[in-house]
Formats: structure tokens, C-alpha cells, sequence
């Protein structure tokens, strides 16, 4: 029975190049083919769910075997990548649930996005998402689930941006998909410290090698690993991107902060436990971000006037104590806990348009007097702790300032030690205004191709002409002494530069940084 869980991720995949293929030839457009499109999405979650059951149960019988590979994918030297998937445990039982879950969300989002201009984009989207979430928690290598993960991640961006002719939904959508983009860099980190020190990305083979492991190894491989985590599951300092979440449609709402795909950090967990036994320090730092987490989450929502806003930030809490659940060693707890709020908080999320309807001779209760009292807290909360504006002086204001410098650095010292002629760019960028003026018509065509060749030797000579222009241009027609001299003057400026650069904190922190973990 193990090999049915290769078409569990399959079925909606397929159904999304379906759709996908459809709609763009103009095959499937418009309220006409809402049905066909609906059908086809229905069924491949449908057929994913049910081969999902299956394999549970094959797995409660004990007839399925614990993985199951389709073939190589890559391998290079001693680097060998395997496309396999698990097939018993944890994340078979949480493949059901989501299965369940993303079915439920597709037959909802039929009705609830009925002759809306973008049904067809939705739907697909939606499908791609649930083959990613299914390939996600059922690979049993960490570039699969990387894989899973990515797709996942594109995939909220492209739902939260559904109404992307508003700047708020694009911006929002961007917001997010930059921030995860941090955890990203964590996870890739991770599959490369995981690979050189295990010599594999099984996941099964991660874990039982981690007792070889020593305890700064596993402390470096679990901290990049946390640190997706802590981006994916919005924990501090990460957790602003949830709220600009809310922007999407409500089925995909309930798919990413309701039900799915933000509990896919706890899953990580969860994943990794036997590295995180080897790692105290991490689990200590684990379980303090959660309950920070859960805190920020708790506070914030006090002052929440809409169902959305109070909905996403009791996620948020939830998944904090999840997190501390995980750095406090209680991982079957941290486990049914992911469960149980997965199909609560799904359900919550679905039925928000009709609450107000549900509330009706059930009124809000009153806030307890010695908090409302408190004029500061209040204004806190009411600012979300000003979480926006330090997640921007801390980790956005950095990047672009590395950017900037990074930027400078290139043009100013890359570029002329690769000894790239700032007069022979000026020529090709004047040929490019010619030929486009005569695309134009402006000018009339004639035969000036000679000396600018096409293909890959027509540009190494064109390449080397210029290097040897620069060359004669500096050094030979200008003169050596006059241009030595030039030289060494700006070289001393480059490097007071960089010095006074290097001596900033924070370029000092990230020295710090990289010698600690080196020396971990």
C-alpha cells in the first residue's frame, strides 16, 4: 500500500495544470465554465482524500513499510537526492487532516466565489496549494519538503494578492512573502549544515545520526531549522505578516492563517525532534518565543473590532503555545494540540461571515474593569506593540542598508577590478538607442553589423576588445605614474570607507555572528 502515497499530492497537482492550462488558452472562462473547473478541482481532492484514508489505515494494520521512493532526482558526486515519501507515523495522520480540511475549503470556496471574475485563477491556485501542503508533510527528505514549502509559500502570496489591483492587497502580499523569505534563508542553511555533517537529507537518516552529532552541530542545524519556523508560523519576530494575511478571500484565509499552512513551522517541530533533544539551548530558545508569542498574541487581540483580526490573533497565540509545548519536550501534547486547532480554528475562519448571525442574543462580555482601565496598555494593544515599526528597524532597515553598500561595492570595486570600460558601455548603450531608433523608423537602415558579433564568441572578443581598451586607455595612453597615483588615492578611500562600514554595530554583531557559529 505504500506506493498510493506518490498520487496523494498527484491528484491535485494534475488538477491544477488542468485548470491552469485551461484558463490561460481560454478553455475554461468565465460563469459558463465555473462548473467544469468547480468538478475537476473536487474530484482530485476528493481521490487525494480518499487514498490519504487508505493509507492510514494500511498504516493502523501495520502493512505499510515506513517509506516509499519513485527514483533518484539528483545526483552529484557523493550528493544523492531521493524523491521518497513516508507512508506511517505523525505525518501520514496529519496528511488526512489536511487532506479533509482543503477539501472541505474547495467545496466552500465553489459557492463562495461564484461569478467572481477571478474564480478560475482561484481555484487553481487553491489546488496547486493543497498539492504542495500534501507533498510538504509527506516527504520524507528535507529538499521535498523544501519543495512543499516554497510552492506553499508562492502560493499565499498569489490568494493574498487575489484582489491585486488594490495597492493595500499587493503591498500586504509582498509584506509577506518577503518576510518568509528570511525563514527561507534559515531552511536552506539548515539542508546544507544537515547534508555536510549526516551526509544525507533523509529525514529518517537526519534523526538517527543525530546522536552523532555533537552538541554545537545540532545546536547550528536546529537553530536554522527553528528559525523557518519561527518565519512560517509567524512567531516574534515574524508574527506581523499574519495579520496582513487576513487580505485574502475567506477559503483561502482559512487555508493559510485558519487551519494549514501556518501550522507547517509546528510540524517542522515536530519533524525534528530528535535533533532538538540534542539541542537544550534551541529548546529553550523555542519555548521562550512561543510563550512571547502566545503573549503578544493574547494582548494584541484584546482590542480587535473585527472577526478576522480577533481570529488571527488568537492563531497567533495558539501557535506560541504550541512552540512552547515543543521547547518544553511535551511533543505529543504540541501534536494533538496542532490537530485540534486545526479543525477548530478551519471551521471558525469558514463560518465569519455568518457571525454575525450566531451572535445574536449572545452578547460580547465586558472587559474586565482593571485592564480597561489601564489608558497605556490599551493604547499598546491598539498599536500591536508597535511590532510593525521594530520589525522594520530591526531586520528591513539592515537589509537595505546591506543592500546599498552591497550595491555601492559592486559598482565601484567589482566592476573596475573585472576591469569593465566605462567608455565602452557608453558605446554599447549608444549602439542600443541607434538600433532602437531604428526600430522605431526614425532612422533609416544600413548595414553598420560589422565589428558586432552575436553568439557566444562574438561576445567573449567583444569582451576581451574591451578589456584590452581599458587596458591601453589606462595604462598605457594615460600614463602609468599619473594614473598609479589615482589609483592608490581612491583605493585609500575605498578602504577608509569600508573600515568606517565594518566598525557600525551592525556589521560588529554580524561578525559576532558568523564567528559563533563557526565556532559552534
Amino acid at each position: 500500500m505504500d506506493n498510493l502515497v506518490a498520487l496523494i499530492p498527484l491528484f491535485p497537482l494534475i488538477a491544477a495544470a488542468i485548470i491552469g492550462i485551461g484558463h490561460l488558452l481560454g478553455l475554461l472562462n468565465g460563469e459558463a465554465s465555473e462548473t467544469v473547473t468547480a468538478a475537476i478541482a473536487s474530484w482530485a481532492i476528493t481521490l487525494s482524500c480518499l487514498l490519504a484514508l487508505i493509507l492510514l489505515g494500511a498504516d493502523l494494520l501495520g502493512k505499510n513499510t515506513g517509506s516509499f521512493g519513485i527514483g533518484q532526482w539528483l545526483a552529484s558526486g557523493t550528493l544523492n537526492i531521493q524523491v521518497n515519501f513516508i507512508t506511517t507515523g505523525f505525518s501520514v495522520k496529519l496528511a488526512v487532516l489536511f487532506s479533509i480540511l482543503l477539501f472541505i475549503i474547495i467545496r466552500f470556496s465553489i459557492n463562495y466565489m461564484h461569478r467572481e471574475a477571478g474564480f478560475h485563477r482561484f481555484v487553481f491556485i487553491l489546488s496547486l496549494f493543497a498539492a504542495a501542503m500534501m507533498v510538504l508533510v509527506l516527504s520524507n527528505n528535507a529538499v521535498g519538503t523544501f519543495i512543499g514549502w516554497e510552492i506553499a509559500g508562492l502560493s499565499s502570496y498569489l490568494l493574498i494578492a487575489y484582489a491585486y489591483n488594490r495597492p493595500v492587497a499587493a503591498s500586504n502580499a509582498t509584506r509577506v512573502f518577503v518576510t518568509n523569505r528570511i525563514g527561507d534563508a534559515g531552511f536552506m542553511l539548515g539542508i546544507g549544515l544537515s547534508y555536510a555533517w549526516t551526509h544525507s537529507l533523509d529525514w529518517s537518516k537526519i534523526n538517527a545520526f543525530s546522536a552523532q552529532l555533537s552538541s554545537g552541530q545540532a545546536s547550528a542545524v536546529a537553530f536554522c531549522f527553528a528559525v523557518a519556523a519561527f518565519a512560517k508560523s509567524a512567531q516574534i519576530p515574524f508574527s506581523p505578516w499574519l495579520a496582513r494575511a487576513a487580505e485574502g478571500p475567506t477559503p483561502s484565509s482559512a487555508g493559510f492563517y485558519g487551519a494549514i499552512m501556518v501550522h507547517s513551522g509546528v510540524y517542522l517541530m515536530l519533524v525534528l525532534q530528535p535533533i532538538l533533544e540534542r539541542a537544550p539551548l534551541i529548546m529553550i530558545l523555542v519555548a521562550i518565543v512561543g510563550l512571547l508569542t502566545a503573549v503578544y498574541g493574547f494582548f494584541v487581540g484584546l482590542t480587535q473590532t473585527d472577526v478576522k483580526s480577533s481570529l488571527l490573533f488568537s492563531t497567533t497565540s495558539q501557535l506560541g503555545l504550541m512552540f512552547m509545548e515543543c521547547g518544553l519536550g511535551l511533543w505529543q501534547l504540541a501534536s494533538w494540540h496542532l490537530c485540534a486547532h486545526a479543525i477548530v480554528r478551519g471551521y471558525q475562519v469558514l463560518t465569519a461571515p455568518s457571525l454575525m448571525h450566531y451572535i445574536r442574543g449572545n452578547p460580547i462580555k465586558p472587559f474586565p474593569s482593571k485592564i480597561a482601565n489601564l489608558r497605556w496598555a490599551y493604547t499598546a494593544s491598539l498599536q500591536r506593540l508597535w511590532m510593525d515599526q521594530i520589525t522594520d528597524w530591526f531586520l528591513v532597515k539592515p537589509v537595505c542598508r546591506l543592500a546599498r553598500d552591497l550595491a555601492y561595492f559592486d559598482d565601484h570595486v567589482v566592476d573596475r577590478a573585472m576591469g569593465i570600460p566605462i567608455p565602452a558601455m557608453h558605446t554599447i548603450s549608444s549602439l542600443a538607442q541607434l538600433e532602437k531608433q531604428k526600430i522605431d523608423g526614425k532612422l533609416e537602415s544600413q548595414d553598420d553589423g560589422f565589428a558586432r558579433g552575436s553568439g557566444l564568441v562574438g561576445k567573449l572578443a567583444h569582451r576581451v576588445a574591451a578589456a584590452l581598451y581599458w587596458f591601453e586607455d589606462r595604462l598605457v595612453i594615460r600614463g602609468i605614474g599619473k594614473d598609479m597615483i589615482n589609483y592608490g588615492r581612491r583605493l585609500g578611500y575605498a578602504t577608509n570607507k569600508i573600515e568606517q562600514l565594518l566598525l557600525q554595530p551592525g556589521y560588529l554583531a554580524l561578525f559576532v555572528a558568523i564567528i559563533l557559529l563557526v565556532a559552534l
